[in-house]
């Protein structure tokens, strides 16, 4: 029984010794900064480039959507001036 206790004790201790060494270095920095909600730099740069490029990708929709308003319209006003034409030529 005693030896079961040593063994338990020695574990304890390296596992503590180990812990305290993982933790001190930069896996233990970012738990912290995690448990802090502080956001690493490259995440709050990526989260940065995805907001311009949804509000780029807006923009271009909205131009887009403007383009084939006036396409219609002009395609409208064209058929509208061919129509005269066609009916005078079929009398």
């Amino acid at each position: 029984m005693e030896s079961l206790a040593e063994a338990l004790i020695a574990m304890f201790i390296f596992g503590s010794v180990g812990g305290t060494i993982v933790l001190r270095g930069p896996l233990g920095k970012a738990l912290a900064d995690r448990i802090a909600g502080r956001t690493p730099k490259g995440e709050a740069q990526a989260r940065d480039l995805a907001e311009l490029v949804t509000g780029e990708l807006e923009d271009v929709k909205l131009r887009l959507a403007e383009l084939e308003e006036r396409q219609d319209f002009s395609d409208r006003m064209l058929a509208r001036q061919r129509q005269p034409d066609r009916l005078s030529e079929g009398s």
